[in-house]
């Protein structure tokens, strides 16, 4: 009965609120970003949007680890991915102006895509060496003045929960840049929209910020150390049921 109540309420008022903010949220992104800058425009808008969706569609949420969080720090986020409401939940509660990394086939979105292009966040294009470098440089050159940047490792979103590898980006530019990991662990996202989900269901939302993991030298050993104390970190705040690896097939 509860399910049926909470469907009913989703398609009378939780999803037409949705679609409205999230139109009103990419406008007002695009247009602002142009006439004032992204760093004000391409964050707050985008937070209170996440945070209001979540509202409307009655998520609880819960955050521990803000505190271990310098203020005006650079820091190279790195969460896991269980699902689409990742992006809620990160953007409307990390409480840090960041740039996120995405694929670029998320430019493709109608208003949405072109909302984060104005926002200055980062479309990663593999498509040739001078496009990769090119990403990269844009990543580097938005990590100033306390902007962080958020990173899924993993590249994809799970299939089953649990976590898979982490690629060594985010990784390698923290390294270059000298700045401090920080694993992030989301938990709840995988049960609201798996992957191969069509529809939303109830569900709390949790995210752990972990202790910030700093550079311990420069090169190829600090890169592989901070990705195994990143991965076990995130790990550790999981529910035992999503814990382990399992290989995602598309990684």
């Amino acid at each position: 009965m509860i399910h049926l109540l909470y469907n009913i309420y989703l398609v009378c008022i939780g999803l037409p609120l949705f679609l409205l903010s999230t139109l009103l949220c990419a406008l007002t992104t695009t247009i602002g970003s142009a006439i004032g800058g992204a760093h004000f425009w391409g964050y707050w808008p985008g937070r209170i949007w996440c945070r209001f969706v979540l509202f409307s569609l009655l998520i609880p949420v819960h955050v521990e680890g803000r505190e271990h969080l310098e203020k005006r720090t650079s820091y190279v986020f790195v969460p896991n991915h269980q699902g689409a409401f990742d992006i809620f939940l990160v953007y409307g509660y990390l409480n840090r102006n960041f740039k996120w990394m995405m694929k670029k086939s998320l430019r493709k979105i109608p208003f949405v895509g072109k909302a984060c292009e104005s926002a200055g966040h980062i479309f990663v294009d593999k498509s040739s060496p001078a496009k990769i470098k090119h990403t990269i440089d844009q990543a580097k050159a938005s990590l100033v003045d306390g902007v962080s940047l958020v990173v899924f490792p993993e590249g994809s979103r799970t299939f089953t929960g649990h976590m898979g590898h982490f690629k060594r980006g985010a990784f390698q530019m923290a390294d270059d840049l000298q700045l401090s990991v920080v694993p992030v662990t989301i938990d709840g996202s995988f049960d609201i929209m798996p992957r191969t989900a069509k529809w939303i269901k109830w569900h709390p939302l949790r995210m752990t910020i972990h202790d910030p993991i700093p550079p311990q030298g420069k090169g190829a050993e600090n890169i592989q150390t901070s990705m195994k104390l990143a991965w076990e970190a995130v790990q550790s705040a999981l529910p035992e049921r999503h814990k382990g690896f399992i290989q995602n097939p598309d990684q």
